[in-house]
């Protein structure tokens, strides 16, 4: 009975992360490759592009109009602090415009449109009304509105999170990978050129629907993927969705592995002795983003391994959408020490031991943690 507790909160969730994801599409062949002043630097050196702004507006403006805005908390990653800036006045501008021909959309994806053009100040109001911490008690939605923002600008693998946490767990986790390839081994190629290997070697354009929304809530037992809807198409849900699980190669040597792609948060070096110890054989595969969750819940992958350099402190929008929909997809998700992860802490996951797992299954699971214990002690770590 608990999956069914969240059935208008998952509907909604899928149809605003399907918008994203085309607005996302529209902005990575547009407004990126065509100026660099709409990529700007975080205090962190991540990019933040228009998409995330966009994104984070339209998806707060949405859930605000179906189900109140007082009774709407948000945890997502951007501020308005550099639109705000009377030297970012295009930029903003820039944004408003996207969020508009977005939000013009709407029905395409069975949500509702607004009423008139919405202002810069709605604009900067959707996105700062995304100010909530989380924590143990009440419903908080996790947004990540570009997670793997290089990945976006370089025109490869990115996606599009959002979770609800309902005290303290995750219920619902909806991820959009709008490159996300037909093939796993296509992963390992820049997203210009499998698709450019699709439009090559398959008949027809749609016969994979390149990219996708991964879905599920708590409880059910299952996740779901749904292609992308392109062109002029209506979004038809739960219609064309399809039931999706892990992997069941339960021995390393057969075993592929995922791991993030950037060196700043990551300790490759250590990851890559585990996996030598482990009996892991395969080349990794380093891609941006939560598409890792989503590989693993696929089948396409079978462990991702992220151990962070010291001081970095893990953000629950990078993780909330992912882990769920692995672990409902059959697939084991915990931190380093086993113990299953904590989104009841408010933005970071506090208290996490060393790094995290997630497996296809149990045997590669406790393979994988026994291997840490083995090792951690003689590493640099």
């Amino acid at each position: 009975m608990e999956a069914e507790n969240y059935s208008e909160e998952l509907d909604v969730a899928v149809r605003v992360v399907h918008l994203a994801c085309s607005l996302c599409q529209t902005v990575q062949e547009g407004l990126v490759s065509a100026s660099s002043d709409h990529v700007k630097s975080k205090d962190d050196d991540s990019p933040v592009t228009v998409a995330d702004w966009s994104v984070q507006a339209m998806v707060s403006w949405i859930l605000s109009e179906h189900f109140g805005s007082q009774n709407v908390s948000i945890v997502a990653e951007e501020d308005v602090e550099t639109l705000s800036n009377p030297n970012s006045a295009g930029l903003l501008d820039v944004v408003v415009t996207t969020v508009n021909k977005c939000l013009a959309e709407a029905p395409k994806f069975g949500l509702k449109k607004p009423a008139k053009t919405l202002g810069n100040s709605q604009v900067l109001n959707a996105i700062s009304r995304c100010n909530s911490s989380g924590g143990p008690t009440g419903r908080h939605w996790v947004l990540d509105p570009v997670d793997g923002t290089l990945g976006f600008v370089r025109g490869d693998q990115y996606a599009v999170a959002l979770a609800l946490i309902e005290d303290g767990k995750v219920v619902i986790g909806v991820l959009g990978c709008p490159n996300y390839p037909m093939r796993k081994e296509w992963l390992n190629y820049h997203h210009e050129h499998y698709r450019a290997m699709t439009e090559s070697l398959l008949p027809s354009p749609h016969s994979w629907d390149e990219g996708c929304v991964m879905y599920t809530r708590r409880g059910s037992g299952k996740a779901w993927m749904q292609p992308l809807i392109h062109g002029n198409e209506t979004l038809e849900w739960p219609n064309f969705a399809k039931s999706i699980q892990v992997s069941s190669i339960d021995d390393p040597a057969l075993a592929t592995f995922c791991e993030p792609m950037e060196r700043a948060n990551t300790n490759h070096s250590f990851t890559s002795g585990l996996a030598h110890s482990v009996g892991l054989r395969k080349k990794p595969l380093r891609v941006y983003s939560m598409v890792k969750y989503a590989a693993i819940a696929r089948g396409d992958a079978e462990i991702f391994m992220k151990f962070a350099t010291a001081g970095y402190k893990e953000k629950i929008w990078d993780h909330a959408a992912g882990v769920l929909i692995v672990e409902e997809a059959g697939g084991v998700v915990t931190d380093a020490g086993g113990r299953p992860l904590d989104f009841s802490k408010g933005m970071y996951l506090e208290g996490l031991d060393r790094g995290i797992i997630a497996c296809c299954g149990v045997p590669l699971h406790d393979k994988i943690v026994s291997a840490i214990f083995a090792s951690w002690d003689s590493s640099n770590l």
